[in-house]
């Protein structure tokens, strides 16, 4: 490949099916994991949130010094996010007392303001313009807040409005079909659907994990921690082999 189309391309991937596949896999991981870390190992949820956010800086700093898009590097570092994610939401929502109402509220204001700020900055938040170290930075600290806005949501909507895992899956998962159609047969900005997309996945993924690895008496199927998160590692490693992962063209 030439230089010139080097720089053509961005350092995220395209969006396609595999894409969404792997990204529903890994924040299912980011619950798993997060939760083997917080509760299993019993390091509670700021050692757990301290220990992801020192790998999420490490991750994200490799990300940007990379030259190309590399498809482990970025799954790693989306992983990263949400474990994080995970662990800062809980944090946000049962150890400093604000609830799930409150967290998500404030987890919605940090994502609305790290999207305003990006595009006041950049002109752009679409993902065909993250080549630039600033426009990766603001992509990642906007991913991270998705990622924990998405599981103080899926938290608030299976426990608080009693939806339970299975409910809660079904109308995020709803919800998620109701974007693909607009994407398919209505004018609404591409940018706005592939966030909303993107926002929607994560709380899919926080309660299919619950799901996995909580009690039986609450709703669950109590697998291990670590097994289910082995299992939705080994599931992702699969996926990036079979669907291959290119890079994004960059917006012209």
């Amino acid at each position: 490949m030439t230089h010139s189309a080097e720089r053509t391309l961005a350092k995220v991937p395209e969006v396609t099916l595999g894409f969404w596949l792997i990204k529903i896999a890994a924040t299912t991981l980011g619950e798993t994991g997060g939760d083997a870390v917080s509760m299993s190992m019993n390091l509670g949820y700021l050692a757990g949130t301290a220990i992801f956010a020192a790998v999420f800086l490490a991750a994200v700093a490799a990300q940007i010094r990379a030259r190309a898009f590399h498809p482990f590097l970025y799954w790693t570092t989306i992983i990263a996010t949400t474990t994080v994610g995970t662990t800062l939401a809980d944090f946000t929502d049962r150890s400093l007392g604000i609830g799930y109402a409150g967290g998500s509220s404030l987890l919605l204001a940090l994502l609305l303001g790290s999207l305003w700020i990006w595009h006041r900055t950049l002109g752009s938040v679409s993902v065909d313009t993250v080549s630039s170290p600033r426009a990766e930075a603001f992509y990642w600290v906007t991913i991270m807040f998705s990622q924990t806005l998405g599981t103080a949501l899926g938290d608030w909507t299976a426990d608080t409005a009693g939806l339970g895992y299975t409910g809660a899956a079904l109308l995020f998962g709803g919800l998620l079909a109701l974007v693909v159609a607009a994407c398919q047969w209505t004018r609404i900005s591409r940018t706005a659907l592939f966030w909303a997309a993107f926002i929607l996945t994560r709380p899919l993924g926080a309660v299919v994990g619950d799901f996995l690895d909580k009690p039986l008496n609450a709703g669950g199927l109590a697998l291990s921690r670590y097994s289910a998160s082995a299992a939705l590692m080994a599931f992702m490693l699969v996926a990036i082999v079979l669907f291959k992962q290119r890079a994004a063209r960059m917006a012209h």
